[in-house]
């Protein structure tokens, strides 16, 4: 059993020796660097023509913006996603060309596999719920790339909107990135007009004619001077919240401009009641 074999490990071993004597290292290393120049020269390719078509669709969207009836913020969600489509058909060429150049059959692979084989494989089902959320999220005008809303526990302005993600943008800078499948409910402050509750702490006994009188005032002054307000203020008057009295004033303002307006009424009814002499509470000076 022993002489049997050992003529075919012989034979073998001489079939590998010959091979390896027989072979070009000088040919098989510049296949090797042909590989790594193709392989550097079609990911640079992929580079210029993302950006040089990132540049003609920013151009594009505009030099339209004059001819489309779309406001600011709906012509710059169209970019964004059109941005993002872009990016995505991009990246499947140039994974396609990199399998290629590594002599994978992508054509051959797909064909035998079955491309919803490979698309399930790869975790497609929460891809497909994201573009498709998206799309209705598109359509029904839910938000636009501007707008200020919050989702969830995040709130923030719009920064993009694509075909999986949507990102938001907190006050404190955080870029945050929300699967377009685990939106369901969307506050959106950017859409009407919003109101600015401005309380005024005041004590008991603290002389409500004449606080009265100094808000009305005031509003006529914020009236003339502040171009955001866009209605009359309203005086509710005095109300207990959490177990402290106010004085409480409705302003109605454009969206997003609320906060910079109740905070700056605020600032003048505070400055007039000091100017005469109105004491708010026991514990002032």
């Amino acid at each position: 059993m022993i002489l049997s074999i050992n003529p075919q490990l012989l034979k073998q071993s001489n079939n590998i020796s010959k091979y390896l004597t027989n072979l070009s290292w000088k040919e098989l290393g510049q296949h090797l660097v042909n590989r790594c120049l193709s392989l550097i020269l079609v990911t640079v390719v992929f580079w210029l023509v993302l950006w040089l078509g990132k540049k003609i669709i920013n151009a594009a969207f505009h030099h339209s913006q004059k001819r489309l009836s779309l406001t600011g913020h709906r012509l710059a969600t169209f970019n964004s996603l059109a941005i993002n489509i872009f990016r995505y058909t991009c990246l499947f060429f140039w994974l396609s060309g990199l399998l290629e150049i590594l002599g994978v059959p992508v054509g051959t692979l797909v064909a035998g596999a079955g491309i919803f084989s490979i698309a399930l494989g790869l975790g497609a089902q929460g891809f497909v719920a994201d573009v498709v959320n998206g799309f209705f999220i598109l359509m029904e005008q839910q938000i636009d790339v501007g707008d200020v809303v919050e989702i969830g526990t995040i709130k923030g302005s719009v920064t993009a909107l694509g075909l999986r993600t949507t990102q938001i943008t907190s006050a404190d800078g955080t870029l945050n990135f929300i699967p377009n499948r685990s939106i369901t409910v969307v506050r959106n402050f950017s859409r009407n007009n919003m109101v600015s509750t401005v309380d005024i702490n005041i004590s008991n006994n603290a002389p409500l004619a004449q606080i009265e009188q100094v808000v009305r005032a005031v509003n006529h002054s914020l009236v003339q001077e502040e171009d955001s307000l866009i209605d009359q203020p309203q005086i509710v008057g005095p109300v207990t919240i959490n177990g402290h009295l106010v004085y409480r004033v409705l302003l109605t303002s454009k969206n997003g401009q609320q906060t910079e307006l109740g905070a700056r009424a605020l600032a003048a009814y505070l400055k007039a009641f000091h100017q005469e002499g109105i004491v708010l509470s026991p514990d002032e000076k």
